[in-house]
C-alpha cells in the first residue's frame, strides 16, 4: 500500500500560522490578498494527525490559495492519533513487521497480534478521550470566535464553509445538521443560541445547521443516525470498499439525502486508500491522480454554493 511522507514531494513548506482563536489552539492560513480582496471563510477539520500535522498545514494552505480564510481548530489538544505519533508508529510497524516477516511458529504469530492488538487498544483508548462531547463544544467556540474576528469573509461567503478529512468528516455532517428537534446531549445550552448562516432575523433560534455547504473526505466514525436533520449541501469523497466508512452507511446517508430534497454529491474513488485526498507524496501515479480529483472536486463544489 502506498505510503503518506512526512512531506509533499515538491517540498512545499507551511504559509499559514499556528495561534490562539478564542481558548483554542488553531492554524490559520489566508490568501495573500486578504483582506484587501474578498474571501470566504472554511473551517478544516481533520483527521487523527491533526492541526500539527505538516501536510494538513499545507492543505490548509491549498485552499487558502484558492480564495479561502481557513481555520484548522486542534480538536484534540495536542493528543494526536496513536498512529500519528511517527516514534510510537515505527516502533509498532517495526514489531509488526518483524513478526510477519519470520517463520510463522505460535510465538511468532502470538507477537504479531499481540502487536495488531496494542494498537487496536490505544486507539479505542484515544477515541474515548475525544468524544462528540468534547468535541463539538470546540467546534462551537471556534465558529462563534470566528464570527467575531472574520466577520467579513463569513459575510462575503454567506455563512461558513467546511470541509472534514477522516476524523472530521463526520462533524462536517453534524454542523449541517438542525439537531433542534433531535438528541444532541454533547452540544452545549448556550449553543442553543447560534443561528444557522441561512436564518431570516427573528426566527427561533436553533442549534443548525451552523455551515452554509460542507465535504467530507473518507469520513470514519459515521453512522446513519448522523445524517438525520441533514439540511446544508453535502459533497462526498469516499473510497471503494472502505471498511472506515462502510458502502451500507454511504448508501444510507444517499438515501435520506435524496429522500430529503438535499442537495449532494458522491464520488467513489476505486484503488485507493484510506486518506488518499490529504496532501502527501505517493509512489502510485493513480493514487496521484485521484488525490487532484478529489481536492478538484471539494473545491468546485465550494464554490459552487
Amino acid at each position: 500500500m502506498a505510503r503518506v511522507a512526512a512531506v509533499i514531494a515538491e517540498g512545499r513548506t507551511p504559509t499559514g500560522e499556528v495561534r490562539k482563536l478564542g481558548d483554542i489552539d488553531v492554524y490559520v492560513s489566508k490568501p495573500k490578498d486578504y483582506p484587501r480582496a474578498s474571501s470566504r471563510f472554511l473551517l478544516l477539520l481533520t483527521g487523527g494527525t491533526g492541526m500539527q500535522s505538516t501536510n494538513n498545514q499545507i492543505q490548509a494552505d491549498m485552499y487558502a490559495d484558492a480564495g479561502f480564510v481557513v481555520v484548522m481548530p486542534d480538536l484534540f489538544g495536542g493528543d494526536v492519533a496513536p498512529n500519528s505519533s511517527t516514534e510510537l508508529s515505527e516502533d509498532l510497524q517495526g514489531a509488526s513487521s518483524a513478526a510477519a516477516a519470520s517463520s510463522s511458529s505460535f510465538l511468532d504469530i502470538f507477537k504479531f497480534k499481540a502487536v495488531e492488538t496494542i494498537k487496536t487498544f490505544m486507539i479505542d483508548m484515544w477515541l474515548a478521550r475525544h468524544t462528540e462531547a468534547k468535541v463539538l463544544p470546540i467546534l462551537h467556540q471556534v465558529i462563534a470566535s470566528s464570527r467575531e474576528e472574520f466577520a467579513d469573509a463569513i459575510s462575503s461567503g454567506g455563512g461558513v464553509y467546511a470541509v472534514g478529512y477522516c476524523f472530521g468528516g463526520r462533524y462536517v455532517l453534524l454542523l449541517a445538521a438542525d439537531k433542534s428537534q433531535g438528541q444532541d446531549a454533547a452540544a452545549p445550552a448556550e449553543e442553543t443560541s447560534v443561528r444557522a448562516d441561512n436564518l431570516e432575523a427573528g426566527t427561533t433560534p436553533r442549534k443548525g445547521p451552523l455551515i452554509k455547504a460542507g465535504v467530507l473526505a473518507h469520513a470514519t466514525l459515521v453512522s446513519p443516525d448522523d445524517f438525520q436533520g441533514l439540511q446544508s449541501p453535502i459533497s462526498m469523497v469516499c473510497v471503494e470498499s472502505d471498511p472506515m466508512f462502510p458502502d451500507g452507511v454511504r448508501t444510507v446517508g444517499e438515501d435520506y439525502m435524496s429522500k430529503n430534497n438535499i442537495e449532494h454529491e458522491v464520488q467513489v474513488y476505486p484503488g485507493v486508500p484510506h486518506g488518499f485526498a490529504v496532501v502527501g507524496d505517493y509512489d502510485d501515479d493513480h493514487i496521484k491522480e485521484a488525490q487532484g480529483h478529489a481536492f478538484e472536486q471539494m473545491l468546485k463544489w465550494l464554490n459552487a454554493h
